[in-house]
């Protein structure tokens, strides 16, 4: 916050990154989450972090999560839910680690839990 390159723009979302095939990315245009006008910035380059709040809103009340609204896993190093055939994997389950490789890793370990699960029961 201390560096003066930069500028913070808080209450803001992206709204559409500005360019063409030839220059490249050459602006961005965001809105405000708060009711003040869009804003269009002249920028060269443009990095994308989705942060570290999980999207997973819409399991509450259906699914057992962790204080930090991470999908809880009933047992260690396996990805079941606390709904049976219910398997959870990648960032929405995992406060700590959080990045592709993992999620692509936990999301095998769900294919074969779920398969497995199944198998069980003769489906």
């Amino acid at each position: 916050m201390d560096n003066p390159k930069i500028e913070i723009l808080w209450n803001r979302v992206v709204d559409e990154v500005l360019g063409n095939d030839t220059e490249g990315v050459t602006g961005v245009r965001v809105k405000s989450t708060v009711g003040e006008g869009d804003l269009e910035i002249e920028i060269t380059g443009f990095f994308v972090s989705i942060g570290h709040t999980p999207n997973t809103g819409f399991l509450e009340g259906k699914l057992e999560l962790d204080e930090k609204k991470y999908v809880k896993w009933t047992t260690p190093a396996r990805t079941y839910t606390s709904v049976e055939g219910v398997f959870a994997a990648g960032d929405v389950a995992d406060s700590y680690y959080r990045q592709a490789i993992t999620a692509a890793g936990t999301g095998c370990m769900a294919a074969l839990d779920a398969e497995r699960w199944l198998a069980s029961r003769g489906l």
